[in-house]
């Protein structure tokens, strides 16, 4: 008796194994296409796949798809549900990321709603409490560097998509931003110059990210300076290797190398459609953007309404270079 109860509890755990990595499949499988559908601008129907998700993992969800679900259901014209989802992780995930939220163009439409207000008071309580043991004063001074550089990207489309991408609208758009750009640079290289490059311990993870999107943002002479830098920090647990793939990929292309991860997408000039900068070594590409903690090239790149055929990119990479080389 006791052989043939342990057989059946065996048989019973595995099957409870089996349902929980079918769940998660299924989790996985719809997030995914919700966030397809975000990239084709079908808001509504993305917001209805997140909740699907959700719903077979018996409404749990991790904390970034419940913001991108959020995302979405603000753009559909739907904020109670977006509301929803930004309150579940404000008071049971402890989200901080203040900054982030208060520059986001998806949650405009959210912003003269009562709850609003109240949200980010909860947020900025909890990123006050996260934030308790941090050096205060260069948390604020990098707080502001990064509204000041997210800010102004995050009005680029809105911009294009209303005045056109060579209109004289958006180029003193883009003036705007390499004047900002300029100042943050500044600020950035007199932290790093006088601390080295600081890791979560000291300023938090956005003041973290902070100081790589600053360096990711400047010019190549700059770019090569601290890149020694951020990979000692990596080395050091001190800086994220997904974000020093992002730099080493930004380096490589303004030096006529080809990229190593695949982080690069360039636009048509005589087009909207966008591209893979050139990539070295295409076939094994998802192995190294693994290795540092990125995801497949598929999936990154369907942001852009790319669809990766590694066949067929390594027929156009030629002539891709020689147009960029002409260009």
């Amino acid at each position: 008796m006791m052989k043939q109860t342990a057989v059946i509890f065996i048989l019973f755990l595995s099957s409870i194994t089996t349902y929980g990595q079918n769940i998660a499949r299924e989790y996985s499988y719809l997030v995914k296409i919700a966030d397809s559908l975000y990239n084709a601008k079908d808001y509504k129907t993305s917001a209805y796949n997140y909740s699907e998700a959700f719903k077979a993992n018996g409404w749990k969800a991790l904390p970034n798809d419940r913001y991108n679900a959020a995302c979405s259901w603000a753009l559909a014209g739907v904020p109670d549900s977006a509301f929803f989802q930004l309150v579940q992780i404000a008071n049971y995930s402890n989200y901080t990321n203040y900054g982030h939220i208060t520059t986001d163009p998806d949650l405009n439409s959210l912003h003269n709603d009562d709850r609003w207000k109240v949200l980010l008071e909860k947020i900025k309580q909890n990123k006050d409490k996260a934030e308790v043991n941090l050096n205060k004063p260069l948390v604020a001074i990098l707080d502001s560097i990064y509204i000041e550089d997210q800010k102004y990207r995050q009005q680029i489309d809105e911009i294009e998509k209303k005045f056109g991408r060579q209109s004289n609208e958006m180029r003193e758009h883009w003036k705007v931003i390499n004047e900002k750009d300029s100042i943050n640079l500044i600020k950035v290289k007199s932290i790093l110059d006088k601390y080295g490059w600081l890791g979560t311990d000291i300023i938090g993870g956005q003041g973290n990210n902070t100081l790589f999107l600053v360096i990711q943002h400047a010019d190549i002479e700059t770019q090569v300076q601290y890149l020694p830098m951020m990979r000692e920090a990596v080395k050091n647990g001190k800086a994220k290797g997904s974000s020093l793939a992002l730099l080493v990929d930004r380096v490589a292309l303004r030096q006529g190398k080809r990229q190593i991860y695949g982080s690069q997408i360039a636009r048509d000039q005589d087009s909207p459609v966008y591209y893979v900068s050139p990539l070295e070594d295409p076939d094994n590409v998802d192995k190294r953007r693994a290795e540092v903690g990125l995801g497949p090239l598929s999936e990154y790149v369907g942001r852009w309404q790319i669809k990766w055929d590694v066949e067929q990119y390594k027929k156009d990479l030629l002539k891709m270079e020689e147009k960029m080389n002409i260009r």
